[in-house]
Order: C-alpha cells, then sequence, then structure tokens
C-alpha cells in the first residue's frame, strides 16, 4: 500500500507530466485559455490515460512480451494504435453527448492521440516495471496530475487578461512565463517522497 501511495504523489505532483516531464504541452498551452475548456480537455486526457495504461499493459506482457515470440520493439507502434483507438471514442462520445465542449476543444481533441504525455505514461508503466494495478494507477493520477496543472494555468490565464500587462509580455510570452513559475512552484513538492 506505501508503494501506492508513493506512485500517486510521485505521479501527480512531485513528477507531474507537464511541469516536471515537459510532456503534453501543446494542449496544455492552446486549450488553457478557459477554465471550462480546460477541464473538459482534462477530463479527456484522464480518460485516455487511465484506459490506455490499463490496456496497453496486459497488451506488452501477454502478447508482445512472452519467450519465443518477443515481440516488445513493436510495443510503441501497438501503444499508439491502441491510444488514436480510445480517441476516436472519447471524440464520438463527446460529440455525440457535449456538442458544446467538442466544438470549444476544436482541433485538440484529436491531438490527444499524438499527445506525449499519453504514450510517454505507457511506456514509462512498462519501464518502471509497475504490476497492473499500479500501472492503471500512476495513470490516473498522472492524469489528474494534468487536469490539476492546466486547470490552474487555465484560472491564471483568465485573471491575467483583465490585467495590465506590458505590451512585450502580452500573449504567449506571459504564459510561458507563467507556465515556469508553475513548473518552479511544483519542485517544492520534491521532498514528498
Amino acid at each position: 500500500m506505501g508503494n501506492i501511495f508513493v506512485i500517486i504523489i510521485s505521479s501527480m505532483l512531485v513528477s507531474n507530466v507537464v511541469l516536471s516531464q515537459f510532456l503534453g504541452i501543446c494542449p496544455f498551452l492552446g486549450v488553457s485559455k478557459q477554465v471550462s475548456t480546460a477541464v473538459g480537455m482534462g477530463a479527456a486526457v484522464t480518460f485516455v490515460i487511465t484506459i490506455a495504461s490499463a490496456i496497453t499493459w496486459p497488451i506488452y506482457y501477454f502478447l508482445l512480451e512472452p519467450r519465443g515470440l518477443d515481440l516488445t520493439y513493436l510495443q510503441t507502434i501497438v501503444f499508439i494504435l491502441v491510444i488514436a483507438a480510445l480517441v476516436q471514442f472519447v471524440e464520438m462520445v463527446l460529440k455525440k453527448f457535449m456538442p458544446s465542449l467538442h466544438a470549444s476543444l476544436g482541433v485538440y481533441l484529436p491531438l490527444i492521440t499524438t499527445n506525449c504525455a499519453v504514450l510517454g505514461v505507457a511506456l514509462n508503466n512498462i519501464t518502471n516495471g509497475y504490476n497492473f494495478i499500479e500501472s492503471v494507477v500512476c495513470g490516473l493520477f498522472t492524469a489528474l496530475g494534468f487536469l490539476l496543472s492546466i486547470t490552474i494555468l487555465a484560472g491564471i490565464r483568465e485573471r491575467i487578461e483583465y490585467n495590465d500587462v506590458p505590451h512585450s509580455f502580452k500573449g504567449t510570452p506571459i504564459v510561458l512565463v507563467t507556465a515556469c513559475l508553475m513548473a518552479i512552484a511544483f519542485c517544492g513538492f520534491a521532498g514528498l517522497v
């Protein structure tokens, strides 16, 4: 149980996928203009990363790794195919049940397929030697860390919009400075584990 707690804290705060590993920067910066769309993107990424972690672990250990076959060199291609199928499923569900969120996410929703955070979590689960439960927990809390960081950035960006920012810092520069300060703040969690 102690190992699960370490994975939870490490995945969500200490090794935050965006602020420490710098994976998934494109949706992090692109969809964080409003809290509502940031939460929608974070929820979609949470679903995809968690399910991808649950599906890629047995695929790797039961299909790719068994002795005699050793198809582990195909793991990246197979994992990308699994992630692409999950993203298509999420896109269909959002289009059917939440058309306004689907429209507001725009091009960033299909980009979850190529979001390196999703693939990175699946590959890290294998590299770290996690068992199935640890992989799913790591996937879930890594995704919740993504949700937390994108929501915080969106909240800050909404407030920055009404502030008097110097002309040279307007737009992307102030967002990058904000993301850097968030990354520095998350470094404070390093002593937890």
